[in-house]
């Protein structure tokens, strides 16, 4: 029978990851994966063991409790009031989520009215800006600044510029994904001005807020004057803590918020399996001993393709597991790169529907996947793959 799409679809994009993923797995070939934001590098072990245990455990064979259990909710409360400066709490403050991505849909929901708009960076997360959509939110991109081999700045005044009586919330990751761009204590202070002026609510997704290269420092901008109370703080086991596949997410919020985001986590997935509860609770609980060896591996896989990528258009990670490079100058776009780079044993992911400034005219290198003496020889492909056809 003839099917009329809800209007609430009409503007979901693909993410491409899977697409690219699902090509990869099913050849033989001996692919560099770069193209999905999994990780080669292992969890703590004694989260893994806490897994082990908890499976066999009649307790963690549960739904309840349905707002998450006491151990991680305090933890997680803990651990953001480290981060900002403020103190939490797990029973009044924080309800645990199935994935932070789960999370940050149900704050959306729990926040817009429809036709509200949101204000994301450009690029952003397709799946940022797809959630936005499907709580009934619209989009508003203020771009970072991209300027070949720097760092992505964001654009101060455009941000200020996108300020309007639609204008609702604020949804902001930094380290950003998938540029690496980060917010400076400069940008923060300009959020916060305008959150303030404008009385909006900041969602601050801060799935890799300590994925941080060259010596910078976490700024938590619920720490900032008079964001605390307007402050919703997600965080994930994902990043961070390299659990990807148990789908552990928390959302940190003024007790004002607590009722709506309860109402909408009961309506929605309610939580995720008891399974891997408290293992997320163990891994945030010694996050801070093994953090520091995790993110040198990582600044010096993002090492190596500055060396590798050095001339070419590329955008600096100040943080987080991905690159940024813009094929546009050599006559393509992220799809028929990507294309090309299968020929040459590289899945990587374009990034159509990323963003509105800079989206489809860049595809993305994964560097979390990858140990560095694999990315060693990725110019050579990607320079094969950007020559002439």
């Amino acid at each position: 029978m003839p099917r009329t799409r809800p209007a609430r679809l009409q503007h979901i994009a693909g993410i491409g990851v899977d697409r690219m993923g699902a090509i990869a797995d099913a050849s033989r070939r001996d692919f560099l994966r770069l193209e999905n934001l999994d990780t080669d590098i292992p969890p703590d072990p004694a989260a893994v063991e806490r897994t082990r245990r908890a499976a066999c455990e009649d307790a963690a064979n549960s739904y309840l409790p349905f707002v998450g259990q006491t151990r991680l909710r305090e933890l997680a409360a803990r651990h953001v009031s480290r981060m900002s400066g403020v103190e939490y709490s797990g029973e009044r403050n924080c309800v645990i989520s199935a994935g932070g991505l789960s999370g940050i849909l149900n704050v959306l929901l729990a926040t817009l009215e429809t036709g509200d708009e949101v204000i994301l960076t450009d690029p952003t997360y397709a799946g940022l800006i797809n959630r936005v959509r499907l709580a009934g939110g619209v989009p508003r991109f203020v771009p970072f600044v991209f300027t070949p081999g720097a760092e992505w700045r964001l654009d101060r005044d455009a941000l200020r510029g996108a300020m309007g009586p639609k204008v609702r919330a604020m949804l902001l990751m930094s380290p950003s994904m998938p540029s690496g761009g980060c917010l400076d204590a400069g940008d923060w202070a300009l959020v916060a001005e305008l959150c303030r002026a404008h009385d909006l609510v900041l969602i601050l997704d801060a799935a890799m807020e300590r994925l941080l290269f060259d010596g910078r420092a976490v700024v938590h901008p619920a720490g900032l004057p008079g964001m605390a109370e307007r402050t919703v703080t997600i965080g994930s086991c994902a990043k961070e803590l390299r659990m990807i596949g148990w789908r552990v997410g928390w959302i940190v919020a003024p007790e004002a918020f607590m009722p709506d985001l309860v109402a909408v986590s009961l309506a929605n997935v309610v939580v995720p399996v008891g399974i891997g509860q408290d293992a997320v609770a163990t891994a945030l609980e010694n996050s801070c001993d093994g953090l520091a060896p995790y993110v040198e591996a990582l600044q010096a896989r993002r090492d190596v393709l500055l060396e590798e990528l050095a001339g070419l258009p590329f955008g600096r990670p100040a943080g987080g597991w991905s690159m940024l490079l813009r094929v546009c100058d050599f006559g393509i776009n992220g799809e028929e790169m990507s294309a090309r780079l299968l020929d040459e044993g590289v899945c990587a992911t374009a990034m159509s529907g990323w963003g509105e400034t800079h989206g489809g005219q860049y595809v993305r290198f994964v560097f979390a996947n990858e140990p560095a003496s694999r990315l060693r020889g990725l110019g050579a492909r990607v320079r094969q793959a950007l020559g002439p056809k």
